[in-house]
């Protein structure tokens, strides 16, 4: 546990005092400003039946910031350290495998959780500024805000499985979106299909459907079988992760 906390002390340090980082967090901060603003100007112009919740996660500029978080905030993990051979002190010093990937792993989740914080402040600082007259569902927030947690966890595992992939960063943030956008893809693919066909296949893409995750934690329905989805195959992709860096440790 102490080389853990040593490992994610260091992670952590990297990501905060790393210009990137900043300009990481302004870029999502602009992203999610612009969505805030368009969701608003949307319920000004006429009566809508969407919260200025589900309008916001639904935006095309919430998409815009979803993608790309992934592969600037993940790239530089494992990349960066095969690039400057540090991988290897690592691989042959007593550190567990499991110890390295974890620590990279939840400095980024923290880093990640950071990222989000702004955009939640944008709904209390509307509140105060409207006094309350705006409505703002705390169940959907609540569900927003879980799904958007849940789909990190998993997308910034596929981060991490890139980046051990290659030693050259920019090939690590490329695998990381194209892997991420074809989940995405795929899950609308089948949902797409899903309305052509039988609605036993529609229940089972709902497994699949990040964007109808999306839609549904944004309006307040809170379904545990996304959360149970998306956190088996975080493990599976860490797991995927450990093997490339043991099989290293080996030829080291």
């Amino acid at each position: 546990m102490r080389t853990f906390r040593i490992l994610l002390s260091k992670e952590l340090r990297s990501f905060f005092l790393s210009p990137i980082a900043y300009v990481v967090l302004a870029l999502v901060m602009l992203f999610n400003g612009v969505a805030f603003y368009a969701s608003v100007r949307i319920l000004q112009t006429a009566p809508s039946e969407g919260s200025l919740v589900t309008w916001t996660f639904n935006s095309p500029w919430f998409y815009l910031s979803y993608f790309t978080i992934f592969p600037l905030i993940t790239m530089r993990l494992f990349s960066e350290e095969q690039k400057l051979g540090t991988i290897e002190t690592l691989l042959t010093a007593p550190v567990r495998t499991t110890e390295m990937i974890f620590s990279k792993y939840v400095a980024t989740v923290i880093f990640y959780c950071v990222l989000w914080l702004p955009s939640l402040l944008n709904f209390y600082v509307f509140q105060w500024i409207t006094r309350g007259m705006a409505d703002i569902p705390t169940g959907q927030l609540i569900g927003s805000y879980t799904i958007v947690l849940t789909m990190g966890l998993f997308n910034i595992a596929i981060g991490c499985f890139a980046s051990s992939l290659t030693k050259n960063q920019i090939v690590a943030a490329i695998l990381s979106f194209s892997m991420i956008l074809l989940h995405f893809l795929l899950g609308a693919f089948m949902l797409y299909l899903s309305g052509q066909s039988n609605q036993q296949y529609a229940e089972l893409t709902s497994y699949f459907a990040s964007i109808q995750h999306i839609k549904s934690f944004a309006s307040g329905l809170i379904d545990t079988r996304p959360i149970i989805y998306y956190l088996s195959f975080t493990a599976l992709v860490l797991s995927l992760t450990h093997q490339v860096l043991d099989f290293r440790r080996w030829k080291v």
